[in-house]
């Protein structure tokens, strides 16, 4: 094409970052459409036994499961727009260069118990698929479903940690390696 100047060619991290991203937004909307069905399946189980006068068979068990998945599968998408609580005490009366350290090891731990979360999440998960794990109610919901939503969501969940990690330990293009540890660009404190 004629005219046009080829942009920058984009670094792996950015890349990577991209994808991450991505990933972390589809399971935030992953776990928004389940909170939603969630609340249609409640306000159905409502007039079912309210209304109708009938009992209902699988919407507690469904709301739950679909909770417990949102849950799960959202932690990625929390972590990405920097949602968990923080207590910014301490850090705010340690120098950059010490807040950054505190936010690298604060990184790394939350990685180290996030993967030993996905390892035992994903054991469960394949010992309910491979016994054939149903609940134990007269909808007999195969349990490796929900059981999936653990290793995925925290699988997800550590992938966004080590961008997260990333960006910190370079102090990469993004406002996180800046300020979300109470870090400004230029070293003051926030």
């Amino acid at each position: 094409m004629e005219g046009v100047m080829p942009g920058p060619e984009r670094k792996p991290t950015t890349r990577l970052q991209d994808a991450v991203r991505i990933l972390s937004n589809a399971c935030g909307a992953v776990a928004a459409a389940l909170i939603l069905i969630s609340v249609l399946v409640t306000c159905q189980m409502i007039f079912v036994r309210g209304v109708l006068g009938q009992s209902t068979i699988w919407q507690t068990e469904a709301v739950i499961y679909m909770m417990i998945g949102a849950t799960m599968i959202g932690l990625p998408y929390v972590q990405h727009q920097r949602g968990h609580v923080g207590v910014d005490l301490v850090p705010g009366l340690l120098s950059r260069g010490a807040r950054k350290g505190l936010a690298i090891v604060v990184l790394i731990a939350t990685l180290l118990m996030v993967a030993t979360m996905t390892y035992y999440g994903w054991e469960m998960f394949h010992l309910a698929w491979e016994r054939n794990w149903k609940s134990e109610s007269v909808w007999a919901f195969p349990l490796w479903i929900p059981y999936l939503t653990v290793p995925f969501g925290f699988g997800v969940f550590a992938l966004q940690l080590f961008t997260d990690l990333w960006l910190v330990a370079t102090d990469s293009g993004d406002a996180f390696a800046a300020n979300a540890h109470g870090i400004s660009p230029e070293g003051e404190n926030l």
